[in-house]
């Protein structure tokens, strides 16, 4: 009689050998996928329009670039989508060391801007090593989480060697510094670890400990208590550190119900500094309103419900955690963004998936909408339903 251990590699192997072109990929995921994008992008082009034109002498220039590589970044998703997930395994490694390695190089070679040093370039290329971080974060926990099952009610397994490379990336995110990248990737390793299993009186008690770790981090860095000083009120400072975000209110509360129209804006002109970054949401609101803001954050709730969906189907628990990393770690940057875009949260950097500009980011959260498509692939059809 074969042992469980024997069957289970058995139906490891199995699946591993399985035809990457199984079944189609989720259609509903995708098409979401590509509405965002587009919308994102229009949006991302009307916000730039005034900052195009001052620093380019062209109003195209952002449009150029951010839908060149939104194309590549397309292409590049229906490929990954054509992979069999379970290569991610062996994948998850070698993102991880490449993580760990730029975010050293980064402190060291890295292009400092706004206080903080967070590029690398090489050459014509730039990348933000804390992006690459993220996605090392959900591969890895995903293939080591799914290997040890029971081990994980063991704080040896469950939450030690975790909490240990959690602990290494944030150390070296705080020296460049990147507070809201370190709040992403806790928050998104955290999930994981929860949704696995791990035992939960550990979990919390060392989540605990870590949520203070990160309020007294926030306090010590002086460009952090000033933003917290401003969350609460920006108004004591309008002309320095609240400018931005008064701004960015004046233009949620401006476009009413219906909005002023796409391309109407007028806080993007000179007012919201670089409106089309981190603070896009607040032109969406200023052109679209109340209605088109609703529609684009129901746009935002649908793929994220979907993501869940195919982790819930997923054929294994390898594939199941890889797709709520990626979902969750989407879901909390929309989250973050528009909080902090209406004065809910302190100001974090957080950008909007899809809409705010950003070469590196749009590549490597479309390669993320891949790696589900994926997993969607080799969801058994019994349970498509």
């Amino acid at each position: 009689m074969q042992s469980e251990e024997n069957i289970r590699k058995k139906r490891r192997k199995a699946i591993e050998q399985q035809d990457r072109t199984m079944g189609p990929m989720d259609m509903p995921f995708m098409l979401l996928v590509i509405l965002l994008f587009s919308i994102g992008t229009i949006m991302m082009f009307s916000a730039s329009y005034a900052s195009a034109y001052t620093y380019q002498g062209s109003s195209t220039h952002f449009l150029v670039k951010q839908a060149a590589i939104g194309a590549a970044g397309i292409a590049l998703m229906l490929v990954v989508s054509r992979f069999n997930y379970q290569q991610f395994r062996w994948m998850s490694v070698g993102a991880m060391a490449v993580a760990l390695v730029s975010l050293v190089l980064v402190l060291f070679i890295g292009k400092e801007g706004g206080g903080a040093t967070r590029w690398i370039y090489l050459g014509p290329i730039s990348y933000q090593p804390s992006e690459v971080a993220k996605l090392a974060v959900i591969m890895c926990f995903s293939m080591l989480l799914s290997q040890k099952k029971e081990q994980l009610k063991k704080f040896k397994y469950g939450i030690l060697p975790f909490g240990i490379i959690l602990g290494m990336i944030c150390v070296l995110m705080y020296f460049q510094p990147h507070l809201s990248g370190m709040i992403l990737i806790v928050v998104v390793g955290a999930a994981l670890m929860f949704i696995a299993g791990v035992n939960y009186k550990w979990f919390f008690g060392v989540g605990a400990a870590g949520a203070a770790g990160i309020w007294v981090i926030m306090n010590q860095m002086a460009h952090s208590s000033a933003r917290l000083r401003i969350w609460k009120n920006p108004w004591i400072d309008p002309q320095g550190d609240g400018y931005q975000i008064i701004q960015s209110l004046y233009a949620v509360g401006s476009g009413g119900f219906l909005g002023v129209g796409i391309g109407k804006s007028r806080q993007k002109y000179l007012y919201i500094p670089e409106p089309q970054n981190d603070f896009v949401f607040a032109i969406v609101c200023e052109e679209l309103g109340f209605i088109g803001a609703c529609v684009v954050l129901a746009l935002f709730a649908l793929l994220i419900i979907r993501g869940y969906w195919i982790a819930v189907k997923a054929r294994d628990k390898f594939g199941s955690l890889l797709v709520a990393g990626v979902t969750t770690l989407f879901a909390a940057q929309v989250f973050l963004n528009v909080a902090v875009v209406t004065n809910l949260l302190p100001t974090t950097g957080v950008s909007l998936p899809f809409f705010s500009y950003g070469g590196s980011s749009l590549l490597i959260q479309l390669v993320e909408m891949g790696i589900v498509l994926s997993v969607s692939r080799q969801i058994p059809a019994s349970k498509s339903g």
